[in-house]
């Protein structure tokens, strides 16, 4: 346990950004499981719609720190990939 006031603080402060960033990575998982889900029903509309809704999402996690700039392109490409695949 911490036991100076410098690492007292740091520990609160290290939880408090745990349960942010802790959000801000299920918020982002849920609009990509929205994506994938209308990728695996073959709706080719309802696919781009949640693509298009799930980028900015990715961005933000990205500038927040959340996420690797790379992972987030590596997403956006495969997922892309995936709705144009849709017949």
């Amino acid at each position: 346990m911490a036991n100076t006031p410098q690492a007292k603080k740091r520990a609160r402060q290290n939880e408090a950004r745990f349960q942010v960033n802790k959000a801000r990575r299920s918020r982002i998982r849920t609009f990509l499981r929205k994506a994938e889900e209308a990728i695996e029903a073959g709706d080719k509309d309802a696919a781009a719609a949640a693509v298009r809704a799930l980028q900015p999402e990715l961005m933000r996690g990205v500038s927040k720190g959340v996420f690797h700039k790379n992972t987030a392109a590596r997403k956006m490409s495969r997922l892309s990939a995936r709705v144009k695949a849709i017949a």
